[in-house]
């Protein structure tokens, strides 16, 4: 944003935090930001020479554009800004410029492939609320054959968990193997595919994300990343 050009409160709150616009709202609704020491109104314009601060905490200046990014994330990685012991984050991946971003749902440590790194709150609400349905297809390896009942049950009936039912679509990888599986899902439930088969007495040894929504790994070679336009 130019010093001298304006625009809504909550669109420079979402850029600089990497949040929806209804999520700056509420901050403003709750009066928790402060512009020039007054507290803020909806529909407030604000431009670069303005002191803004929500909570007390000053807010830097405001990206001029949303960013969007394909990782694909190595197994071993986490995916949070805080380093856990001697365990990598995504973010050691990232240059400087593009540390601000924030993942778009997460894969768990042991977990590979896509993860999409946005500055955008809005795309990202409507990449993980469970209302907008966003298809996920992920590769998985299990330590043995799947048996011919469990993936019907799995497929067709459904696995009851301690946070509800888990259904999954599975399609095989390779004529023969039962062990490399295809599984599609639209929701994304804490490590669902993994418990889902270990409610069954299977585990997961390798799981990589390859498509979320739209968008697709591609050629993208592991521990890269790779910038997008959205319209």
């Amino acid at each position: 944003m130019l010093p001298g050009n304006s625009q809504r409160l909550n669109k420079y709150l979402a850029l600089a935090l990497g949040i929806s616009r209804r999520e700056a709202d509420l901050l403003i609704e709750k009066g928790s930001v402060c512009v020039n020491g007054v507290t803020a109104q909806l529909g407030l314009q604000v431009s670069s020479s303005d002191h803004i601060t929500v909570n007390n905490k000053e807010i830097p200046l405001a990206p001029t554009k949303y960013t969007y990014l394909l990782l694909n994330k190595p197994a071993g990685y986490v995916c949070s800004r805080r380093s856990q012991g001697d365990t990598p984050t995504i973010y050691d991946l990232l240059p400087l410029p593009l540390k601000h971003l924030k993942s778009v749902g997460r894969l768990d440590k042991d977990s590979s492939g896509l993860i999409i790194l946005t500055n955008d709150g809005d795309f990202a609400h409507r990449m993980t609320h469970p209302q907008y349905r966003k298809t996920k297809v992920y590769r998985i390896r299990l330590d043995r054959d799947l048996e011919p009942l469990h993936q019907q049950m799995i497929s067709d009936i459904g696995i009851t968990l301690d946070d509800g039912r888990s259904q999954l679509t599975l399609a095989k990888l390779r004529d023969g193997n039962l062990r490399e599986w295809q599984v599609t899902m639209s929701e994304g439930r804490n490590r669902q595919i993994r418990r889902t088969f270990a409610a069954l007495g299977y585990t997961v040894v390798r799981l990589d994300r390859t498509n979320f929504g739209n968008y697709s790994l591609g050629d993208i070679k592991r521990g890269l990343y790779h910038q997008i336009n959205i319209q």
